[in-house]
C-alpha cells in the first residue's frame, strides 16, 4: 500500500486542481446499492429501514471496502412513502418504486410522460422553477398534502444533517449539500415535459423554452451560490443526461444548453466554486466545448458511454475527469476484472493528475461487495506506470 500523506479532502482537491495527489482519490455515488450489499432489499431501503439501519449498512460497506475520499449521496434518512415522494419531486417526474410498483430488488424507474405542459414555460419564466414546483407542480407528481410533504422534507433534512456530521468525522469530502438543486435547467424541462414533447418544443416552440431557461438559469445560479455559502462548500453537483450529441444535434446543444451552462459555471467559478458535472450518455461530440470553460473550474464525471480516454486527450491539464467503472463490471465481473480496469484508468487517465476514480453513474443496486472493495483498494494500493 502506498503511503498516504494527504487527507481525503486534500486528495480530492489536488485532483480537481489538476495536480497529482499521493494516490488517485475515490468518489462514491451510491444510494440503494447499500441495501443488497448488506442483506436488505431495495424496497427495504425505500420503505422499511430506519435511518439507523441505513447508517449501519453504509458503515458496513465503508469498513469492508476500506473507505473512499469523496461521497455524493450516501445519506441515511430512513425509508417511508413520503420520502420516496420527495425523490419524485426532486427529479421532477413521476416514478415507480420497488416494493410498490416494481419487484422488491428493482431500481426505481422514471415514468416518461408529459406532466409539465407547454404553457408552464411562461409560468416558470415569470416566477421561477422553485415557486412553480412549490405552488403547483409537486402536487401533479404525488398524492400528498402540503403538510405531509413539509413533514417529509423536515425528516429528510434531519437525516441529511446527521449524515454530514458522520462524513465530517471521517474527513470525507461530502458533496450532497448541493443535491437539492442538482438538475440542470435543460434536463429538468426534458424530464418534466417528456422527451418527445420537449423535442417538439425545441423545434416548433423555442421562444417560451428560452424564456423559461433564462429565468431558471438565473435562479439556479442563485441557489448554487447561496447553498454553497451556507454549507461552506466549494463544489456543487449538476446532472445532465439529455443534452449530449447522442440525443441532439450540435445546433440544438449550442443554442439551448451550452450558453446557459457556461453562464452557470462562470458565475460559480467567480465565487471560487467548482462544478461537478454528472454526465450520463455519450458526450463524445460535445467534449471539446468544455475546453472553453476556465481551467480547473469543473469536473466531468462520465458513465462509460463517453470515451473517457479520448476525453482525457482533449481536456488534459484543463479539467479533471471522474469515472467510469461500469455496472457490468461491478455487478457481473470479478474483483480481478474491476482491479484491471481501475489500473487502466489510473495509468491512462490519472497518471499525470486530474482524475478521480469512480463508478460510471451510480453504484448499481446489484453490486458485489467484493467488487466495491476492489475499486477502493486499487486506488489506494496501485502505483501508476510511468507512461507520461
Amino acid at each position: 500500500m502506498s503511503k498516504e500523506i494527504m487527507t481525503h479532502e486534500e486528495r480530492v482537491w489536488a485532483a480537481a486542481s489538476l495536480e497529482k495527489p499521493d494516490h488517485v482519490p475515490v468518489d462514491i455515488l451510491a444510494t440503494t446499492a447499500y441495501a443488497q450489499a448488506t442483506g436488505w432489499t431495495v424496497a427495504d431501503w425505500y420503505f422499511n429501514m430506519t435511518s439507523e439501519q441505513q447508517q449501519a449498512s453504509i458503515d458496513k460497506v465503508w469498513d469492508y471496502t476500506g473507505g473512499w475520499d469523496m461521497d455524493l449521496a450516501s445519506i441515511a434518512t430512513g425509508g417511508d412513502r413520503s420520502l420516496a415522494q420527495i425523490s419524485s419531486i426532486t427529479m421532477g417526474v413521476k416514478m415507480k418504486f420497488p416494493g410498490m410498483d416494481l419487484p422488491e430488488n428493482y431500481t426505481a424507474q422514471v415514468l416518461e410522460q408529459e406532466v409539465m405542459k407547454r404553457e408552464d414555460y411562461d409560468t416558470v419564466a415569470e416566477i421561477g422553477w422553485q415557486r412553480f414546483v412549490d405552488e403547483d407542480y409537486q402536487f401533479r407528481l404525488v398524492d400528498a398534502t402540503l403538510e405531509q410533504l413539509n413533514e417529509a422534507k423536515m425528516k429528510a433534512a434531519a437525516g441529511f444533517i446527521s449524515t454530514i456530521d458522520r462524513w465530517k468525522e471521517r474527513g470525507v469530502y461530502f458533496l450532497s449539500p448541493a443535491l437539492a438543486h442538482s438538475m440542470h435547467p435543460f434536463f429538468r424541462f426534458a424530464m418534466a415535459r417528456s422527451m418527445l414533447k420537449f423535442i417538439e418544443d425545441l423545434y416548433y416552440h423555442p421562444a417560451p423554452v428560452e424564456r423559461a431557461l433564462k429565468t431558471a438559469t438565473r435562479e439556479y445560479i442563485e441557489q448554487i451560490i447561496t447553498n454553497c455559502k451556507a454549507w461552506g462548500a466549494k463544489m456543487y453537483f449538476t446532472s445532465e443526461e439529455r443534452a449530449e450529441g447522442a440525443m441532439f444535434p450540435l445546433h440544438i446543444f449550442e443554442r439551448f444548453w451550452w450558453p446557459y451552462t457556461q453562464e452557470i459555471v462562470d458565475a460559480a467559478w467567480s465565487e471560487g466554486i467548482v462544478t461537478w458535472f454528472h454526465l450520463d450518455q455519450c458526450w463524445d461530440k460535445n467534449i471539446s466545448y468544455f475546453k472553453k470553460l476556465p481551467r480547473g473550474s469543473a469536473i466531468l464525471a462520465l458513465d462509460g458511454t463517453t470515451n473517457i480516454f479520448a476525453a482525457k486527450e482533449v481536456l488534459r491539464n484543463h479539467l479533471c475527469l471522474a469515472g467510469d467503472v461500469p455496472s457490468s463490471l461491478t455487478c457481473l465481473g470479478k474483483p480481478k476484472d474491476v482491479e484491471a480496469y481501475c489500473k487502466k484508468l489510473i495509468d491512462e487517465i490519472g497518471g499525470d493528475g486530474g482524475f478521480i476514480l469512480s463508478t460510471g453513474c451510480e453504484m448499481p443496486t446489484a453490486v458485489k461487495l467484493d467488487n466495491w472493495r476492489a475499486l477502493c483498494q486499487t486506488a489506494k494500493n496501485y502505483t501508476p506506470s510511468k507512461k507520461r
